[in-house]
């Protein structure tokens, strides 16, 4: 058996019950970036027809990837009928059963679009907190080039705790930068879906334990964390690098 092997099994992340955060690192103050808490979360995949009607109602495409769904590898679910989802297991490290991912099953959004937003985008230089960061300065005005793409998000349900990537925009929102950068924990605007503030992918839903497998009711903690910052776990078996499509 491999290292990673090993971390990955011994990462007790994502396998339920923790530690709970000590007081000097409560889930409000831990951390580089501020917490956001008790945010409705709800479930997306790549592949899904929401609404085919509206403009953002497939994820056969992303904001960031035009051809989500290929890149991914196909739909991350079940054919039948459509792409729908499935529930994910640790047993199966939270993949899909029917496909092998090319890319991060653990992926999710944030109601900021820094590329096709044009309000995100005329901003996001001074907003993102890194965007003058090492590998990421220089890049404001490169429509080719996303903040935002591929970010570690570190997510928190109860006493579990796992991580994703950025791969998408939303919820019903796109320059949401109070909510999304802000150290005062505000709600988001977006008024859907229970007023959910983040959409996570079926391993990320799994992983966390949500009691619905495509609801409105699961609730959130989660924050912005550095690369180096995200510990082994099944996150990390394979990492999204592509930059915008």
């Amino acid at each position: 058996m491999s290292v990673l092997a090993v971390l990955t099994l011994l990462t007790a992340a994502c396998t339920g019950p923790g530690p709970s955060p000590s007081p000097t690192q409560s889930a409000t103050t831990a951390g580089r970036y501020p917490w956001h808490t008790g945010i409705v979360s709800t479930t997306f995949w790549v592949g899904e027809i929401f609404d085919p009607k509206a403009a953002d109602g497939s994820q056969v495409m992303s904001t960031y990837d035009s051809q989500w769904m290929q890149s991914y590898g196909g739909c991350d679910g079940v054919v039948t009928n459509g792409c729908k989802t499935e529930a994910r297991t640790q047993a199966k490290g939270y993949a899909p059963t029917s496909m092998t991912p090319k890319e991060n099953p653990f992926y999710l959004d944030l109601p900021y679009d820094d590329v096709n937003d044009p309000t995100a985008f005329a901003e996001r230089a001074s907003v993102i907190p890194w965007a003058n960061d090492p590998g990421f300065a220089g890049n404001a005005q490169n429509r080719s080039f996303s903040y935002m793409k591929n970010q570690w998000v570190r997510i928190r349900m109860g006493n579990r705790e796992c991580y994703g990537q950025i791969e998408d925009a939303g919820p019903g929102q796109y320059h949401d930068k109070n909510y999304v950068f802000g150290s005062n924990d505000a709600r988001p605007v977006n008024k859907n879906f229970n007023g959910a503030g983040m959409d996570v992918s079926p391993a990320l839903n799994g992983c966390l334990g949500f009691s619905e497998l495509d609801g409105e009711s699961d609730k959130v903690d989660w924050q912005f964390v550095p690369r180096d910052q995200v510990p082994a776990g099944p996150w990390l078996k394979i990492v999204t690098v592509s930059q915008v499509k």
